[in-house]
C-alpha cells in the first residue's frame, strides 16, 4: 500500500489566514431641514453597507441634526438626550444587522449649550458616547466642549477608537488611543471645503495619513456631502492604513459608500523596521 506523498519531513504548513474586518465610511447629503428624509438617507446607507459585507460602518459628525444652525436656540431645539431618537434609531439599525455602528449626533446637555457628540454600538448595545473636545470655528458658540478623552473600547471587530472631525487634527489624541490599544480610529467628520490647490489632497485627508502612518493605526474618516445654508464641505471620506496609505477613497465630493478590508491584527505590530519601533523610540530626555 502506498501513502500520499506528504512533502518534506521539516516542511510547515502555512499559518491560517487571519480574520479581517470590512470597515465602511458611509458619505451622505444631510439636509438640515429635513430630517426625516436625511434619517430615510441613514437607513438606506447603512442596509446598504451591511449588504456589501461591512461589519463596521462609520457615519458622519451630526449626520441627523445638520450642522450649520442658525443659532444656539436652533441647536438646542434639534439637540436629542443618549436615549433619544438618534441613538434609538442607530441602537436599532446596529442589532437588527448584528454590526457596529458609530455616528454624529447633536447631544442635549445639563447646561446652556448642547454637544457634539459621537454614540459607539455593538449589535444594539451602547458602548460609548464621546463628547467632541476641539470645537471648530463657530461651534464655540453653539457646542459646550466635551471633558473627557476619546473613547477606547473592545467591540465585535476589534479595539476602535472615536472621536470627531477636528480631534483628529492634534497629534497626541491619536497618539493618546494608539497608546491605550486602539486598532482602528474611526472620525465622523463635517470637513468645510477649503479648494486646495489642483492636483493636492484636502490637508485634512493627509493628517489623517499621516496619524495612521505615525502611530500605525487604521484610520477612518466619514465626511458629509452637499451644500448647507452657504457651506460647502470636502466629502473627502477615507480609509487608511497602518502605513498611511489610502485603501479606500479618498473620496471627491458624492455620495458614496467606501468599503474596506482590514486586518486589525497589523494595528499590533508597532515595528517599523528591524531596528525601529514607533512607541519604544522616543527620547523623554530631550523633551
Amino acid at each position: 500500500m502506498t501513502t500520499p506523498h506528504a512533502g518534506p519531513a521539516d516542511a510547515t504548513p502555512d499559518p491560517p489566514p487571519r480574520p479581517t474586518t470590512t470597515v465602511a465610511a458611509c458619505q451622505l447629503r444631510v439636509d438640515i431641514d429635513d430630517p426625516e428624509g436625511t434619517r430615510a438617507r441613514v437607513v438606506a446607507a447603512v442596509d446598504d453597507a451591511v449588504a456589501r459585507g461591512a461589519q463596521l460602518v462609520v457615519l458622519p459628525e451630526l449626520v441627523t441634526s445638520g450642522y450649520v444652525f442658525a443659532d444656539l436656540d436652533e441647536a438646542r431645539a434639534r439637540a436629542e438626550a443618549v436615549d433619544g431618537p438618534t441613538v434609538t434609531l442607530l441602537a436599532g439599525l446596529s442589532a437588527r444587522h448584528g454590526v457596529v455602528l458609530v455616528a454624529g449626533f447633536c447631544e442635549r446637555g445639563d447646561g446652556e449649550r448642547p454637544y457634539n457628540s459621537v454614540a459607539v454600538l455593538d449589535g444594539g448595545r451602547l458602548l460609548a458616547v464621546y463628547r467632541k473636545t476641539h470645537l471648530w470655528g463657530t461651534e464655540k458658540t453653539v457646542f459646550a466642549p466635551g471633558d473627557a478623552l476619546a473613547p477606547v473600547v473592545e467591540t465585535s471587530v476589534g479595539v476602535v477608537a472615536a472621536m470627531i472631525c477636528y480631534d483628529l487634527e492634534f497629534p497626541e489624541m491619536v497618539r493618546d488611543v494608539a497608546l491605550r490599544g486602539a486598532q482602528i480610529v474611526v472620525a465622523p467628520s463635517n470637513w468645510p471645503s477649503n479648494a486646495p490647490p489642483a492636483g493636492e489632497r484636502a490637508p485634512e485627508v493627509v493628517k489623517a495619513q499621516a496619524s495612521a502612518a505615525v502611530n500605525r493605526v487604521f484610520v477612518v474618516v466619514t465626511d458629509r456631502v452637499g451644500a448647507e445654508r452657504g457651506v460647502e464641505w470636502i466629502g473627502g471620506s477615507v480609509i487608511c492604513d497602518v502605513e498611511g496609505y489610502p485603501v479606500a477613497g479618498p473620496a471627491q465630493g458624492e455620495e458614496t459608500t467606501l468599503l474596506a478590508e482590514l486586518d486589525l491584527g497589523r494595528a499590533l505590530v508597532k515595528d517599523v523596521g528591524p531596528y525601529n519601533h514607533a512607541f519604544t523610540d522616543r527620547r523623554p530626555d530631550l523633551y
